[in-house]
């Protein structure tokens, strides 16, 4: 299948991770010029290199505006053009303090690093997109959003579920779309059979599949819908 993206610009923040790296691959597959952004220069360094491929490389950190409008606002002159954005720039889970799941310091911090750092790239690239006409925009949450056992993860990925309808219901008929993608556990081997009440484990490559369709042309009459990659099981709604 065309998916009708050849020759667009992604970028791709967080893109020296796990699931960056994989949809920056799949993307790349597809003809699509691929920027990749995180805040360590060094590993952007070493994603790119991995890739195989002329890619791009964007030094910002999204828990700061300052730093993520200047750069976006240089990657489009550089470029002359951004299509196509992924946001997949958050701490894992993993790093998340269980014993502070409660604690309002923790909770606006994860909320603050993901949710509103997501807010400040789309902020930057919306207005260069409703220019244009065209616009894909992917976020990557997570099914802790409906787990209530956990206080600071379904704070951080319920926002960027909910922030993300609103923001696709605000740009309906421009030409741009707004999604979001949520993962379970992300590994190279997944567990064939989840247990209770938790979510089902993917791949990267089958988070970046996901991705891959909802940027592309035939996609255009999907926004602001919340899609699971990882077969949810009960108490995972």
């Amino acid at each position: 299948m065309d998916l009708g993206i050849a020759g667009r610009t992604a970028l791709i923040v967080g893109g020296s991770g796990l699931i960056g790296r994989a949809v920056a691959a799949a993307l790349i597959r597809e003809r699509v010029r691929v920027v990749l952004a995180a805040r360590t220069a060094d590993r952007l360094t070493e994603a790119a290199g991995a890739l195989g491929a002329k890619v791009g490389t964007l030094t910002l950190d999204t828990r700061d505006a300052n730093s993520v409008t200047p750069a976006i606002e240089e990657l489009i002159a550089a470029e002359g053009a951004i299509d196509i954005v992924v946001n997949a720039a958050a701490p894992p889970a993993s790093t998340l303090d269980p014993a502070k799941d409660q604690d309002p310091g923790q909770v606006l911090d994860a909320f603050d690093a993901k949710a509103v750092g997501y807010l400040r790239v789309i902020d930057a690239v919306l207005p260069y997109m409703r220019r244009t006409g065209f616009g894909r925009i992917i976020n990557i949450s997570g099914q802790n959003a409906f787990l209530t056992r956990s206080v600071t993860g379904a704070v951080r990925n319920a926002a960027v579920i909910v922030a993300s309808k609103a923001l696709a219901d605000s740009v309906a008929g421009t030409g741009i779309t707004i999604n979001v993608v949520n993962p379970g556990p992300v590994t190279a081997t997944p567990t064939p059979a989840p247990g209770p009440a938790g979510p089902g484990d993917s791949t990267p490559e089958q988070v970046a599949a996901l991705v891959t369709f909802l940027a592309s042309a035939q996609a255009a009459a999907i926004s602001g819908e919340s899609i699971a990659v990882g077969h949810r099981v009960h108490g995972v709604q």
